[in-house]
């Protein structure tokens, strides 16, 4: 089999290690666009390229799947310039944090969307790294249009970058980010501001902070550059996360204040609780079943099965395509983990229209 052409529009810490990655584990071909010549040439540097290209459109000339890692910003955009220039059967895929906008722009049926809960403190493709995937949480975020076969190659080549991608609808993805990324972010920035102005005094050193606080705090003041984006294109949700967590906190700040123990030991439990919970939905156990589905060959099938499944818990380890020879219909192969998970999908999958059998 032939070593996949990609391109990676945004040689950042993302896109430096989506070419690093793909480079090491698939022996990829890799083009790099990106509007700072410096970038590119460390990029280049780096050994994540094998070439640079001096436009969008000249990168995904004669690319199997192209990766779009700009800022949120600009993602719409860069897309849009990818579509336009990509081969027929190229894929065109994006890393924002964000997905509602960018999904509603584009109705092309090569385009999926997607966001690798992979990252650092630091930026810049000298710190990318070709193992920054590794075990990382990928969502996809297809659409009605998606076309199964873009999405298939997508999916197993995330897998082949050490990935596990999980489908997922946008909105849902913007409402989860909203929570376990983007707030807390803002969390850590009220932290570290709050305790700058109760610890210091003019002229004196701040006093040392515990590990608590610094784990707490890890993220605040993270590149204006790339989270004022985050926070602008997502903050219908946001401002929403915001306000619930403000009731939450000030349930707490009555507690406080009335002095009542048993609120406060029940608040603290059942976070102690609801953290288990998050903990354990991390870890899916057992052996693989392969599933096998009769589908018909059209656009948003594939989206509907895998998102479905995603809705409902069920993690897809693997897939695969096998079309039949006039491409009027084939088979979908899905991979589940877990005997108990297997029935679960089999019987979602059976209701949403599709024979399936266990292989």
């Amino acid at each position: 089999m032939a070593a996949p052409r990609i391109a990676v529009i945004g040689v950042g810490l993302i896109g430096g290690s989506i070419a690093l990655a793909a480079r090491e584990r698939v022996g990829a071909d890799v083009v790099g666009y990106d509007s700072s010549a410096p970038a590119l040439a460390a990029a280049l540097e780096r050994g994540a390229l094998d070439r640079a290209a001096p436009t969008i459109a000249e990168a995904v000339s004669d690319r199997d799947v192209v990766f779009v890692a700009v800022p949120v910003g600009m993602i719409s955009q860069a897309v849009g310039a990818a579509l336009a220039a990509a081969p027929p059967e190229c894929v065109v895929s994006d890393v924002g944090s964000t997905k509602r906008t960018i999904v509603a722009d584009h109705d092309d049926p090569r385009f999926v969307g997607g966001h690798p809960l992979a990252g650092a403190e630091t930026s810049g493709v000298e710190h990318a790294r070709a193992d920054l995937f590794e075990g990382a949480t990928w969502y996809l975020t297809p659409a009605a249009t998606t076309s199964g076969v873009p999405y298939e190659r997508l999916y197993r080549l995330l897998r082949q970058l050490g990935a596990r991608p999980t489908a997922i609808d946008a909105d849902t993805h913007d409402t989860i980010l909203a929570t376990v990324s983007h707030l807390p972010h803002a969390f850590a920035n009220v932290l570290v501001s709050q305790a700058a102005h109760a610890l210091s005094a003019e002229d004196e050193r701040l006093p040392a902070t515990g590990p608590s606080f610094r784990d707490a705090t890890r993220v605040a003041g993270a590149s204006s550059a790339i989270w004022t984006d985050i926070y602008i294109s997502n903050r219908v949700v946001l401002a929403a996360q915001v306000e619930e967590a403000i009731e939450r906190l000030g349930r707490f700040r009555d507690a406080l204040v009335a002095g009542d123990e048993d609120a406060v030991t029940a608040w603290n439990d059942a976070a102690a609780i609801d953290r288990r919970r998050l903990l354990e939905a991390q870890f899916a156990a057992g052996p693989l079943v392969e599933l096998r589905a009769s589908v018909p060959n059209r656009p948003g099938v594939i989206a509907q099965l895998a998102l479905e499944l995603g809705r409902s818990g069920v993690n897809i380890t693997d897939m695969a395509l096998y079309p039949a020879p006039d491409m009027s219909d084939g088979v979908v192969a899905l991979w589940i983990a877990g005997e108990k998970e297997a029935r679960r999908a089999h019987d979602l999958v059976r209701r949403l229209g599709f024979p399936v059998t266990v292989a």
